[in-house]
């Protein structure tokens, strides 16, 4: 029997308006946020914080105070837990929630693991297309902070895996004939931006969004309309686009309704549930883009945790860090392979 320590890495969310301060301090302090040194980083993430404290408190208000995301990253790993019990019925395995800026923290979750005692430790970030901005801080953070026994492994990235694909297109398919099957519909698949100084810098973010992206048209049980667009630009940089607002209003403009498929998003969350459902369901009404039908979030999607299963599994079967699917092209010079070591 090997006892096994799975960890999954998401960002984390306030769990009510006290948090939200703190919670903003965290992430804008983080230098794969903002690259300034360390103290003007400081002094610019007390001030942003302070500044986007109100906005956030009333956007956290629209979803009951605080972040449904802890709850519904918590309700992925017991069902990962299960799976892998079944597949692996001779191991005892855990599966840990690390979350980046708000409890539980990395340096908790480090210590829980520690006392576990693991022979395997397995990494496995909730963010499928890598970018330095998510999987790279999570994945140095638990480097700078686990001091625990195990064997570690990691995997990177899985923007085309199998059961991803299968899992967005089971939900896209759903969704549109709950709809009632609309005909004059175009697909849009929105994820969060990143500025293009980041995807300039050799990030391979936006070229793995693509290829999640393909690889779910490929499984679509009908042929699609359909657009790349990222979401939840903030600050004064240009961020990469197509947004989602412009497809919106360009799918109005050609007298089509959308389907929003949250290509970057595994559960939901303030991007979601309040960017997606309040925010862009105004712009659709404002533009005439009807119907507009939001597909959810992976959350516990029977595939998707089929394929996060077998991405441990393979993971436990090489040390070090390893991709969940096709690796990146040549050319992206920040691609966890060529840039982390697990």
């Amino acid at each position: 029997m090997s006892r096994i320590a799975v960890v999954l890495f998401n960002l984390g969310g306030p769990d009510g308006p006290k948090a939200v301060r703190p919670f903003l301090r965290n992430l804008f302090s983080d230098p794969a946020i903002i690259g300034a040194p360390a103290p003007l980083r400081w002094g610019l993430a007390e001030l942003i914080s302070r500044v986007r404290e109100r906005s956030a408190i009333a956007n956290y208000a629209v979803m009951g105070g605080g972040t449904p995301l802890t709850g519904e990253t918590q309700a992925q790993a017991a069902a990962l837990q299960a799976k892998l019990a079944a597949l692996r019925p001779a191991d005892n395995t855990r599966v840990f929630v690390a979350m980046r800026y708000w409890s539980p923290l990395t340096d908790q979750v480090a210590a829980e693991v520690a006392r576990f005692e693991p022979d395997e430790v397995v990494l496995l970030p909730l963010y499928p297309q890598f970018s330095t901005t998510t999987t790279a801080s999570s994945l140095t953070a638990w480097k700078t902070r686990y001091a625990g026994p195990g064997r570690r492994h990691a995997v990177c990235c899985y923007p085309d895996l199998d059961a991803l694909a299968d899992a967005h297109a089971a939900l896209i398919g759903e969704a549109w004939e709950a709809a009632g099957s609309p005909p004059k519909v175009r697909l849009l698949f929105s994820a969060h931006g990143v500025p293009e100084r980041v995807a300039a810098s050799g990030d391979p973010y936006r070229w793995q969004v693509e290829r999640t992206c393909a690889a779910v048209v490929a499984k679509l049980q009908r042929p699609w309309d359909w657009r790349i667009c990222y979401q939840s630009r903030v600050g004064p940089l240009k961020w990469i686009g197509p947004s989602t607002v412009e497809e919106i209003e360009r799918a109005g403009a050609d007298g089509l309704g959308v389907v929003i498929d949250p290509i970057a998003f595994v559960s939901e969350h303030v991007e979601t549930l309040v960017e997606l459902d309040r925010d862009y369901a105004a712009v659709a009404q404002r533009v005439g883009a009807a119907p507009y039908i939001r597909v959810p979030a992976l959350g516990v999607q029977p595939r998707f945790i089929d394929g996060l299963a077998a991405l441990v599994d393979r993971a436990l079967s090489a040390p070090g860090l390893a991709p969940g699917a096709t690796p990146c092209e040549a050319g992206f010079s920040r691609c966890a392979l060529r840039t982390l070591a697990a």
